[in-house]
């Protein structure tokens, strides 16, 4: 969309030069030009060629300068991004950490009064202990999915679009469609 864009515009600007080249005589002819205050000769094209060339110029770093802010806002995103990971990472190994001291410490507990009652409760806890680690692991893995997921779509979203010759984006099936 956005070559596609600037194609028209430079599109535009090669016709106006033609036609400036064509007409250069009646470009550059002095014609009575009346100011607010005051009155001047200048060549009126000419005058109008270089208002066309000022605003064509604005666009272009007005075009830059958007562009420049895009990537920069999302290379923040990006380290926000990475930061909020790190932080869950670590709260997640604190809360296991706990988890395992207050275990450990019923277990042993338990084990100083071995009663049958007590053994069972061992056998319990060790069982409990060990659906807990599966469990842990669990949401540890769909973390890291969904951790994956929104680099994913991340990187999807700040990927240069596709050019005009019909390429696509790397990882893009031919059809344009995005995968999920």
């Amino acid at each position: 969309m956005v070559q596609a864009r600037t194609l028209v515009i430079v599109l535009i600007l090669v016709l106006l030069g033609a036609f400036a080249w064509l007409n250069w005589a009646t470009f550059t002819t002095p014609t009575p030009l009346h100011l607010l205050v005051t009155r001047m000769e200048a060549p009126l094209g000419l005058l109008m060629l270089g208002v066309v060339a000022t605003l064509t110029l604005l666009y272009f770093l007005l075009a830059v300068g958007l562009e420049t802010t895009a990537l920069l806002e999302a290379r923040r995103h990006a380290r926000e991004l990475e930061a909020q990971r790190k932080l869950a990472e670590d709260a997640e190994a604190s809360r296991y950490t706990e988890l395992r001291r207050f275990l450990d410490a019923e277990l042993a507990a338990l084990r100083a009064a071995p009663t049958e009652a007590g053994r069972e409760v061992i056998a319990r806890l060790e069982r409990l202990e060990e659906a807990l680690k599966a469990e842990v692991e669990r949401a540890g893995n769909t973390l890291a999915a969904y951790i994956g997921e929104l680099e994913d779509r991340l990187t999807r979203d700040s990927a240069p679009p596709p050019d005009d010759r019909g390429t696509q984006r790397a990882g893009q099936p031919a059809d344009g469609r995005t995968q999920p």
